[in-house]
């Protein structure tokens, strides 16, 4: 789950009352033991001095600001329950905290608990139900009853309400493209569509490569990349027996990956805004380094990055390859087979994350098949969401900035809500401006249209729970502790992306792994090299590649994440089984990352350059797709 803000990233805290004007504490309700918490609070004092003490009186933590400023303690430890309660004080104030104390590894039950029950038993959403509860019994001090209501009032309601996360925003985009494709599904336009492209896409090759092209042009906002791309490819390659597994992947790997790295999307700003934020930290900690990296640009590094991104970019080479071989591995391999011997699209009692199975969103008896009305409103919402992000990005980059500048300071939210209410209003003006549906009957199919999206939608707010969940009980810190250490300086990069893929795949959000370790490992990169400084010289390629592999690594982890937004949109899009997605996706994302690894983190930092490592790996790619992988066609008609 990609976007929460830095402030909520890095708080696993819950807001107590406050007890006088312009008062806000933030204190923890679950401690890890050994791993630092954070403790924060705002108020009208001048100073405002924040002091956080154990039960003995011991100071754990002091901080200061000024008035209506935040006052952020975020290195306190507690190392034994008889520190607690902990003491809060701040001006006249003073307040008694009492955390539940936990070991570190109790923060990784409650994913571990949702990822095992989803893959043992292929049902997932009493798998997030199981994991989240566990998380709300944490807070709740193991009782179970109380533990049972925070649940409910403290993780999926503010979940689902969160607007500054986006994730309101994210439900009604969802659910007005879902109507939209109600629509052009009652109108015809979708077979229309499916029609015109099947004199192009007569083979499962050409209509792979078609899914990839399409993931590729939609670059601009990974969202709306998944549900436009599953959405309008999903009636063609169900024609031409292309399994909805294989869609699924298609279109999660060509969705992030292609966002993250394009200079002009959503990602840009935030990624940007990171790596300035861990520039300015080293130079603070490093000051024989404090000149060179206080000149050096941000979005210069950002762009010396993108070839060391091995996983994205990987990632969608590998996406090519199968599909332009029409060769496949494992899990994904049979389901391909089943879906070509025309055992179906989907495994027989899988729980597809949309519902297609309405007579609402198949077309009207009578109506012409016409590819433009399907066209035409997807049209609108990429040309309304792009005016969108250049208009509200105008206004928050300024007249003289650059186009990349511009969509950095976006406002996606606003601009994906603005492009699917067109493309919905403009299937139903087009629909009743044609006599093929009245407006009655546009409104019942934009209806079918989000009701198919409901098991999707209880599918992610319990993804984004479980994201709280992991949030409040430390999950990524007890994570960056342990993974992180002293190491050697050309190991960097790779204990980098295993860190970051193990903090994304446990908390579902690449974003908010993103914020947590790029102000951690460009300074730590930064002081392990020592005065060979980051200046172009011989370990430069260290400090790329460290930071690249915490974007990499975010991605990957985000990708194999069945708790993941993205991926449950992927499955949503595709009208996949969400389980069945991750089943089938885990061993090729395992397969790039682990060629991405050896030969592109470890390779570069030894010195291979970097285009050996590019195409050396695209090659060892290619290999295991020719060697183990089988034509699922062939196997199909033999």
């Amino acid at each position: 789950m990609r976007r929460q803000r830095l402030t909520a990233l890095l708080t696993f805290a819950l807001a107590w009352p406050a007890a006088s004007l312009a008062q806000e504490l933030d204190a923890p309700t679950v401690v890890l033991h050994g791993v630092p918490f954070r403790v924060a609070v705002q108020a009208r004092l001048d100073p405002l001095t924040l002091e956080v003490r154990d039960a003995q009186g011991a100071l754990l933590g002091v901080a200061t600001a000024g008035p209506l400023d935040t006052a952020i303690v975020s290195d306190a430890v507690v190392t034994s329950g008889a520190q607690l309660p902990l003491q809060v004080r701040f001006g006249a104030e003073a307040h008694v905290v009492t955390p539940t104390l936990v070991p570190g590894w109790v923060s990784l039950v409650p994913p571990l608990i949702a990822i095992a029950l989803a893959l043992i038993f292929r049902e997932v959403v009493t798998a997030l139900f199981a994991g989240v509860w566990f998380g709300a019994l944490m807070v709740a001090g193991w009782n179970p009853i109380a533990g049972t209501w925070r649940l409910i009032d403290h993780f999926v309601v503010p979940a689902l309400g969160d607007v500054d996360g986006g994730h309101v925003q994210i439900v009604v985009f969802s659910l007005l493209l879902g109507g939209m494709v109600g629509v052009i599904a009652r109108n015809g336009g979708t077979m229309g569509i499916v029609e015109a492209v099947a004199p192009l896409a007569r083979s499962a090759r050409r209509g792979k490569i078609a899914a990839w092209a399409a993931g590729l042009a939609i670059f601009f906002d990974d969202y709306a990349n998944t549900l436009i791309v599953g959405n309008t490819m999903r009636p063609i390659t169900d024609r031409l027996k292309i399994s909805r597994e294989k869609l699924a992947y298609i279109v999660d790997s060509t969705a992030a990956p292609v966002a993250a790295i394009i200079p002009i999307s959503t990602w840009v700003g935030y990624e940007i805004s990171l790596i300035a934020d861990g520039l300015r930290i080293a130079a603070e900690q490093n000051p024989q380094h404090a000149a060179t990296l206080a000149g050096a640009s941000p979005f210069a590094i950002f762009i010396e990055t993108i070839p060391y991104r091995f996983y994205p970019l990987l990632a969608l080479i590998f996406v090519f390859l199968t599909s332009v071989m029409d060769r496949d591995l494992g899990p994904m391999a049979h389901a391909e087979k089943r879906a070509a011997a025309g055992g179906g699209l989907h495994r027989p009692g899988a729980q597809l994350a949309t519902d297609t199975s309405s007579t609402l969103m198949e077309p009207k008896s009578g109506v012409r098949h016409r590819w433009w009305n399907a066209a035409i409103p997807v049209l609108t919402v990429v040309v309304v969401v792009l005016w969108g992000l250049y208009v509200t990005g105008r206004a928050g980059a300024g007249p003289d900035g650059s186009l990349m500048d511009v969509f950095g300071a976006a406002d996606p939210f606003s601009t994906l809500l603005w492009g699917s209410l067109a493309g919905c209003l403009v299937a139903i003006a087009l629909s009743a401006g044609q006599r093929m549906l009245s407006v009655a009957e546009g409104i019942d199919a934009t209806v079918a249209g989000m009701r198919a999206m409901m098991i999707a939608m209880i599918i992610l707010v319990l993804a984004w729970s479980l994201g709280a969940v992991t949030q409040e009980i430390g999950t990524a810190q007890y994570l960056s502790q342990l993974l992180t250490g002293r190491v050697a300086l050309h190991l960097v990069p790779v204990i980098v992306f295993i860190t970051a893929a193990a903090m994304s795949f446990a908390t579902g959000t690449s974003w908010g792994t993103m914020a947590i370790l790029l102000p951690l490992v460009i300074p730590l990169t930064v002081s392990m090299g020592g005065d060979s400084g980051f200046d172009g010289g011989t370990h430069y390629s260290i400090l790329l590649g460290s930071i690249s592999s915490v974007l990499a690594g975010a991605i990957f982890g985000d990708h194999c994440s069945p708790i993941s937004d993205t991926t449950v949109l992927s499955s949503t899009a595709s009208a996949c089984d969400h389980v069945d997605h991750v089943r089938t996706q885990l061993p090729y994302a395992f397969l790039v990352a682990g060629v991405g690894m050896v030969l592109g983190d470890i390779g570069t930092a030894y010195g291979l350059p970097i285009w050996v490592a590019l195409v050396g790996s695209v090659g060892v790619l290619y290999l295991a797709l020719r060697v183990f992988g089988s034509d699922v066609r062939e196997s199909a008609a033999s």
